[in-house]
């Protein structure tokens, strides 16, 4: 990877999913949110299916994208339910939908169920959303995590992402390393969970990371301390 720390701040912010997924979120805040992804050009909002269609509006001609979750924050729902969500939300305005591995299934050593799975998620967004798949890497081993990537690549995923930031753990620089490693330099790479300053972020980014989830956004870019996912 190149220097990551030659990166200016606008290169920075066209790198992060502004997020807000708390389930307590009001439109408000989710207008706020828009608009400030507005301001500093992040790649996208990243917000509940419930949001998606404000979002759109919003957001329309800024050039910033929306990103939603389906299947989440377990992965425990079934491949036909992720893939509704994920067209019901395309139709909404979503431009990347981030899904939940169905980790369950990966730890019983179902490897084809796993990238089935993903596969009819793909199915959902191919040719009109890019789809990041949540490993939830604090439940797994650094063999799962191998596994799950590699399944990922195989269904045909854009991105591998580290946490829901529901779970156990966040992101890591070594985890990150490991998923780079395995997905190799043409698949994306995200990094979600406990990224609040742009220290940390720009280690991700280092690691291998080529985009990061975070409700921390402003205070990354603009060298400050942030709280929450």
């Amino acid at each position: 990877m190149s220097d990551q720390t030659n990166y200016t701040s606008e290169q920075v912010a066209s790198m992060i999913d502004h997020t807000l997924l708390k389930a307590d979120a009001t439109k408000t805040e989710v207008i706020q949110l828009c608009k400030e992804a507005k301001e500093y050009q992040f790649a996208t909002v990243c917000v509940n299916a419930g949001w998606v269609s404000l979002a759109a509006s919003e957001l329309a001609g800024s050039g910033v994208g929306i990103t939603t979750v389906v299947g989440f924050p377990l992965g425990a729902t079934s491949t036909a339910s992720k893939a509704f969500e994920a067209k019901q939300a395309i139709e909404d305005g979503a431009t990347e939908v981030d899904m939940v591995l169905n980790i369950g299934l990966l730890k019983s050593g179902d490897n084809d169920g796993v990238k089935s799975d993903v596969e009819g998620v793909v199915a959902a967004c191919k040719g009109k959303a890019k789809l990041k798949v949540i490993l939830e890497t604090g439940l797994l081993t650094d063999v799962e995590k191998v596994t799950a990537c590699e399944l990922c690549k195989q269904a045909g995923a854009d991105f591998v992402k580290t946490s829901t930031g529901f779970g156990k753990g966040g992101a890591t620089a070594e985890d990150i390393a490991l998923m780079r490693r395995t997905v190799g330099p043409d698949m994306g790479v995200k990094a979600s969970g406990g990224v609040r300053d742009l220290e940390t972020a720009l280690q991700m980014f280092a690691a291998g990371a080529t985009r990061i989830g975070a409700s921390s956004s402003i205070a990354i870019v603009t060298g400050g301390k942030g709280e929450g996912y």
